[in-house]
């Protein structure tokens, strides 16, 4: 099939490089967001999946609207069969769904009808399912209500974080998605519609979002952490400024207030509802990411401190 793939950040490259390599589909064109100003230069840089087309030779399209006429005339001159989409971080109208005969095909990181929206990986975490996966689903007008063509699924560890768990899930679902797009045009492959219990939804993480409440269990907190990881960062404050945290270990230490720090030689612990949690690697404002133990080491916590 012709197949004119969106996508924008690192998640979606397994998929265009799944398609890209299938013997039986050719990639026509790929759309992406518009170059975006990134590091301390601000220069402009292609995305990811951008940037992957570039080295292929693949065309790029990078409107500002999805809407935009001349987007809609260049995709209809490509005549697509099918567009398969990967985290493309636009809404696509409807004239320009109708366009390709199979429709537009998504891969989202769910078993759906759970966690649809901007951010399941981080909130299966958060809610400690123990399993999650992808889907792919033909696209309609309602938020990723579209029928299901098929899933895989991935168990969440207990380390996970949702980076780990976000590539692992790019990977298989990007081997979904090829063979989606083979059934789609051997005509084997029917999408099945969603059932209408179980519906859950996953909005944007914000860094506000991402603040931790260590008057949470330790579970929670430890959950909440891992959720945020790497993007966009679990905080607390502490001492009026920004105290940056990685992911955490839970203990069996009690008699520590919610919050409340106790430096030892070899770890650092924090309070919370219930058990203390070690902390791992830290950024103090101003400061590098470093071991909790080496941050304490340079920092001489009072008795009763605490981050919030």
């Amino acid at each position: 099939m012709r197949l004119v793939f969106a996508g924008t950040p690192e998640p979606a490259v397994p998929s265009l490089r799944a398609l890209i390599s299938s013997p039986r589909h050719e990639v026509v064109a790929v759309v992406t967001r518009p170059d975006a100003p990134a590091g301390r230069g601000r220069k402009l840089l292609r995305s990811p999946v951008g940037a992957l087309a570039d080295e292929h030779g693949i065309e790029v399209l990078t409107p500002e609207k999805a809407g935009a006429p001349e987007f809609l005339d260049r995709l209809r001159e490509l005549a697509p069969d099918a567009c398969p989409v990967v985290a493309y971080g636009a809404l696509l109208p409807q004239r320009i769904l109708d366009i390709p005969a199979h429709g537009w095909v998504n891969l989202h990181f769910s078993l759906l009808p759970a966690w649809r929206g901007a951010a399941p990986v981080q909130a299966a975490i958060r809610a400690g399912d123990e399993i999650t996966g992808a889907s792919t689903f033909h696209i309609v007008r309602e938020l990723d209500a579209g029928p299901v063509y098929g899933v895989v699924t991935e168990t969440i560890g207990p380390a996970d974080t949702a980076g780990a768990l976000l590539q692992r899930l790019s990977e298989s679902g990007a081997q979904l998605l090829a063979s989606t797009m083979d059934g789609i045009e051997d005509g084997t492959l029917r999408a099945v519609p969603q059932p209408e219990d179980g519906v859950s939804y996953a909005p944007k993480v914000t860094v506000e979002d991402a603040r931790v409440s260590f008057a949470d269990p330790a579970a929670a907190v430890d959950r909440h952490i891992r959720a945020v990881t790497p993007e966009p960062g679990a905080w607390a404050q502490f001492r009026g400024e920004r105290f940056k945290l990685g992911p955490v270990t839970r203990t069996d230490e009690s008699g520590l207030a919610p919050g409340e720090l106790r430096a030892e030689r070899k770890r650092v612990l924090a309070g919370t509802a219930t058990q203390a949690v070690q902390l791992g690697e830290v950024q103090a404002q101003g400061k590098k990411r470093m071991a909790a133990t080496d941050w304490a080491r340079g920092t001489r916590i009072e008795q009763g401190e605490r981050l919030s």
